[in-house]
């Protein structure tokens, strides 16, 4: 295990590196598109999401809601959808500041990845665009020929999950996360408090009202990108 470890810099990314939940957004954008259908999926796109905030998400429900559209349709034809939902979707919410913080980091060395409960299938083209090689979400599953099966690699990266996949990540690089000299995490949300409460510095960004106030009770950094 490495002692000379790089600085730790994790982000969260829906309502924190974007102004939007990229998870509820790809739902919607399906609504749009005539993918799913309007009523229903909209109700349940917009329940779930109004649970993550609530901090009540069944995470388990959500992904069979969520993957299953992945499984029912080819993976070449989600991957075209996935570009219109770039262009349409995230470019227009890619905010300067986020921008900023990132290139901050990255140009001092540091290890940066994104760290999102939302699948990977959704989230590595919005790192890629950040700039960010490393990602850390939510895997959903794939048969062999790469197509998605609606099932759930392993544990979903959500709440105490974030902390078990960060820390088998770096067990995987040979850094040992308590030998680092400095970790930090940005997040908005009190879903993420297992791994806000994990790293040396956390900073609450764009915080919802929970979080906001722990944050001012433990006098933790607080960070508006987007105001």
């Amino acid at each position: 295990m490495q002692n000379n470890a790089p600085t730790l810099v994790f982000f969260d990314l829906d309502n924190t590196l974007l102004p939007i939940d990229s998870d509820h957004a790809w739902g919607h954008f399906l609504v749009e598109k005539g993918v799913v259908d309007q009523i229903d999926y909209e109700q349940a796109n917009n329940y779930f999401y109004e649970a993550y905030k609530a901090g009540t998400l069944d995470i388990n429900e959500f992904l069979d809601f969520a993957l299953k559209p992945l499984a029912s349709h080819p993976r070449k034809q989600l991957d075209a959808w996935h570009q219109e939902f770039m262009s349409n979707k995230i470019e227009p919410n890619i905010h300067p500041n986020a921008i900023a913080l990132v290139n901050q980091h990255l140009s001092q060395g540091h290890l940066c990845s994104i760290v999102t409960a939302t699948n990977s299938f959704v989230t590595k083209p919005i790192a890629n665009r950040f700039g960010i090689q490393h990602l850390i979400a939510t895997e959903p599953e794939q048969n062999s020929q790469g197509e998605f099966t609606g099932k759930v690699v392993g544990l979903p990266n959500f709440k105490e999950g974030k902390v078990v996949h960060v820390q088998n990540w770096l067990h995987q690089l040979g850094i040992d996360w308590d030998q680092t000299q400095n970790s930090i995490f940005y997040s908005d949300s009190m879903n993420d408090l297992p791994l806000l409460e994990k790293v040396k510095v956390p900073i609450a960004t764009n915080p919802d009202q929970k979080l906001a106030h722990l944050a001012k009770e433990r006098s933790w950094q607080i960070l508006h990108l987007f105001k």
